[in-house]
């Protein structure tokens, strides 16, 4: 997987880190490069609620939605996902994403690169019970950790559990479809007389998978500060460009 190839699947910016969007007619724009270390010691501070803005910005149906709506589901899916994450280390006795995932008979994979993809990807769920964590990201991540003042603001993790635990939270989504909140919320699209189109909300298992893996892993900070991080070793600019972003969703100065 050579350079170019790489600078091609990661168009759009808005495909993020879990993100699976493609915005139509997308011209790349061009942003001032930052340190990894500046970018992350912000990032990190950033309160989980304020992270709303940036979600709903990948929700296919955002514009139908107020903004005393956008907060009420994001406090409700904040709080899906760690009820979930204590459900499920309680039932199995582990909090460890790996342990977890061999215990609800995940079958776990970690090929070095996505196949047939036109993006780049860190993980997929693949129904009914199969992970795939991609291991080119992890690695180029990992030697960012050996910084101090990157390690300063992001702790002892294990990128490859972190994306894991978001990866399980899409099974247990799958699992308890007709009773979780991520799938059971719907938005009213038209209604025709007995006839109507309800529509489910696609930023909410994002924000619940966050909430999830933030719990698991017991993380101090979103992970959507992943975001930025898997990102930036494929191009600094494009981790820089999506660091402003979350900034200015967030309402704080880049």
């Amino acid at each position: 997987m050579n350079w170019q190839y790489i600078r091609e699947k990661l168009k759009p910016i808005a495909d993020g880190l879990f993100g699976k969007q493609r915005m139509p007619r997308y011209e790349r724009p061009h942003y001032d490069i930052r340190p990894l270390e500046y970018m992350l010691e912000r990032l990190v501070n950033i309160p989980d609620t304020s992270w709303q803005n940036y979600a709903f910005s990948r929700e296919p149906l955002n514009g139908k939605f107020s903004d005393a709506q956008r907060t009420e589901w994001t406090r409700k899916a904040i709080d899906c996902g760690k009820d979930y994450a204590g459900k499920f280390t309680n039932k199995y006795g582990t909090d460890d994403p790996e342990l977890l995932a061999r215990k609800i008979g995940l079958d776990v994979y970690y090929p070095q690169y996505p196949e047939k993809t036109d993006r780049v990807l860190f993980a997929d769920f693949v129904m009914p019970n199969r992970i795939n964590i991609f291991m080119d990201a992890v690695y180029r991540a990992q030697k960012y950790l050996r910084r101090n003042n990157v390690k300063k603001s992001l702790g002892d993790i294990s990128i490859q559990k972190i994306i894991l635990a978001h990866e399980i939270f899409h099974f247990v989504e799958d699992k308890y479809q007709h009773e979780i909140f991520t799938r059971t919320e719907k938005i009213r699209l038209w209604t025709l007389g007995p006839l109507h189109n309800d529509s489910g909300i696609f930023a909410l298992g994002e924000i619940a998978a966050m909430s999830f893996t933030q719990s698991l892993n017991h993380l101090q900070y979103s992970p959507y500060v992943m975001d930025v991080f898997l990102v930036y070793d494929y191009s600094a600019e494009e981790a820089s460009g999506l660091y402003e972003e979350i900034m200015q969703f967030a309402g704080l100065t880049p």
